[in-house]
């Protein structure tokens, strides 16, 4: 945008603010919104930003999250009219700044946690004793993780556990050509993914209010190995954890840490597991006590969507036809599908051939075969699908800072359709009103 082009959009915001300046506020906050510029937001940015209420194109703020230093995208009000039908909800997001900033943030957890424990950077590969910088799209922030746990001598290890460095898998020729799998991986398949269902199901049992992160990932990590397995995420690619847990906004591959789970959040919780030489993995989103009705129809949807794509998998189907069952399901709902992730080959390498994208219109090559194994495991917004990357390099989360779900399945393609190698099980926690279990 040329000067003279720039100084006449700074006016049209500042004329048009002034013309909120007498609307009556609403109780706790002055309900005039304020021109973006205000806020200190350069032209370029603010003219991408999306309504929090209504999605479409914002050139407001609300000004205590201007006063308070909060995220712009979760901030951005298109009219004096959105903003109001928004204030119910929007208004929490005030008060969880306010505590954070009187000692229940990440200094302050800092300070009663053991020593080691530290602020994750480079994808694993750095630690910090500080909050990195960062403009954060939602509340949420990194709280200081764990030293690494141990893994005994007796257990089998994958390639990359010593050093972070898968070897095999890179270079293999299943990054190109889909495997079928013999009767000896599928019975291997069979058995890791058991092992994998009761590692989740064990997590789920302690999610409650006030219960790390990091203690989930204690559980996970600890259930793994008692069962003779090893947690394939632990320092894959320097991933410094053994289960991935996505907190609200977080779409995936969230780090668990110090941080804990308030009422009202919801946690996906990502587990695979490494035994007999072969990868188990699945995940899936649960409610924090009593979470908003916004967020249990996102979740819902979300597990819905992994169904209905499961439901259409048997031999001759195209890869990409799962993602127009999908983002067909997502959408009428009014959500959207994340493109940047996708799921993937599993057996004996963690991530090789086919990709599955989840998003309609994708170009995935090829068809199912009787023996192949392969995850789906669908993310869905309540917002926008684009997403950012924090500080840590692993950490995904919304571009607009609303929340995403997750859920995921491996499957086998049998002659008939397809086995869910990771399928609940009778003695799995009831965690989900709508299944009637």
């Amino acid at each position: 945008m040329d000067p003279v082009s720039t100084a006449g959009y700074v006016l049209g915001l500042c004329s048009l603010s002034s013309c909120f300046r007498s609307i009556v506020a609403l109780p706790e906050i002055e309900c005039n919104l304020r021109g973006l510029m205000a806020g200190g937001t350069d032209v370029a940015t603010t003219t991408t930003l999306s309504c929090a209420q209504c999605g479409k194109p914002a050139q407001l703020q609300c000004p205590k999250c201007v006063e308070l230093k909060l995220p712009r995208e979760a901030a951005s009000f298109c009219t004096q009219d959105c903003f109001k039908a928004s204030w119910s909800t929007h208004k929490s997001v005030h008060l969880k700044a306010k505590l954070s900033s009187i000692g229940t943030g990440t200094d302050d957890v800092k300070s009663n946690l053991p020593e080691g424990w530290l602020y994750c950077l480079r994808k694993g590969q750095g630690r910090t004793s500080k909050l990195p910088q960062f403009d954060w799209t939602g509340a949420l922030r990194p709280y200081p993780i764990s030293p690494k746990r141990a893994i005994p001598a007796h257990v089998e290890q994958p390639d990359w556990a010593l050093d972070g460095t898968p070897k095999i898998e890179p270079n293999s020729d299943l990054q190109h050509v889909v495997e079928i799998k013999n009767p000896d991986q599928i019975q291997r398949m069979r058995e890791t993914c058991r092992i994998g269902r009761e590692v989740l199901d064990a997590a789920a049992r302690i999610i409650a209010p006030g219960v790390t992160t990091d203690e989930i990932d204690r559980v996970v990590h600890e259930a793994t190995i008692a069962a003779g397995g090893y947690p394939s995420p632990l320092n894959y690619h320097f991933f410094p954890k053994s289960c991935c847990t996505s907190v609200n906004e977080v779409i995936c591959h969230g780090i668990p840490d110090a941080r804990r789970l308030e009422d009202g959040d919801i946690v996906n919780i990502d587990v695979t597991v490494y035994y007999k030489g072969v990868h188990g993995d699945l995940n899936e989103t649960y409610f924090v006590g009593n979470v908003d009705e916004e967020s249990r129809k996102l979740v819902q949807c979300t597990y819905e969507c992994l169904e209905k794509a499961i439901q259409i998998v048997k031999p001759g189907v195209r890869f990409r036809e799962v993602g127009e069952v999908i983002n067909r399901h997502a959408t009428m709902s009014g959500l959207s599908v994340v493109k940047s992730y996708c799921g993937h080959g599993i057996g004996e390498l963690f991530h090789c051939a086919p990709n599955i994208p989840h998003y309609a219109r994708n170009k995935a090559v090829g068809v199912m075969k009787a023996g192949q194994t392969f995850t789906i495991e669908p993310m869905i917004n309540a917002g926008a699908w684009r997403d950012r990357m924090w500080p840590d390099g692993w950490t995904a989360v919304t571009a607009d800072g609303k929340r995403s779900a997750q859920f995921e399945h491996t499957l086998l393609v049998t002659e008939t359709g397809v086995e869910v190698l990771t399928a609940r099980l009778p003695t799995s926690p009831k965690m989900f009103p709508w299944l009637n279990e």
